[in-house]
């Protein structure tokens, strides 16, 4: 893939996830006819910015336990072994390299492997950086916006149910999408 990590405001050095500031949320369509949102309450993100672009990563890690869609019976659902299968498989992890990070503007593409459920397959997030600052206490923080659509049955989330009036419970496309603020560790 092309290299082009060429932004003005890169910066070296170690970012880690402001989580406060920042969400991993999800949606998918339910009963055909509308979407269903959720998020993840607990999760870390470490991006390393080296002098060459090209040896930067990115990993993430998602407490997949603690999905949270507003309603508890649901979730309990989602952590059992028809969805997350939580026991088994605690967390929903991302790993990038910066080989495989393309920046135009303060638009990105990301090329990573997601693994979840014990299954790791490329996915790509696309998104915005939305800026680099000096905050009032010191910190050189970073924020982003990013956006990614999976097929659950390729991770092996097959769960479902057929409606009497045709269609299934759930449909097969999952968007994820970061708000993401790091801050730059010192």
């Amino acid at each position: 893939m092309t290299q082009t990590l060429l932004h003005p405001n890169y910066t070296v050095g170690i970012w880690k996830i402001e989580p406060v500031h920042s969400e991993i949320s999800f949606q998918v369509r339910h009963l055909a006819i509308s979407k269903v949102r959720g998020k993840f309450e607990n999760f870390d993100v470490t991006i390393v910015t080296a002098e060459d672009p090209r040896d930067t990563t990115i990993e993430a890690s998602i407490d997949v336990s603690s999905v949270n869609t507003g309603q508890a019976a649901r979730d309990n659902h989602l952590r059992s072994s028809d969805f997350f299968l939580v026991e088994q498989h605690p967390h929903m992890l991302f790993k990038a390299t910066g080989e495989n990070i393309t920046i135009d503007g303060d638009d990105f593409t990301i090329v990573g492997d997601l693994t979840l459920r014990g299954v790791t397959l490329p996915i790509t997030l696309k998104g915005e950086l939305g800026g680099v600052i000096d905050d009032p206490y010191g910190n050189v923080r970073a924020g982003a916006t990013a956006t990614t659509k999976i097929n659950r049955q390729d991770f092996g989330v097959s769960w479902n149910t057929a409606l009497e009036a045709g269609g299934f419970t759930l449909g097969d496309d999952v968007t994820i999408t970061l708000e993401l603020q790091v801050v730059l560790q010192k």
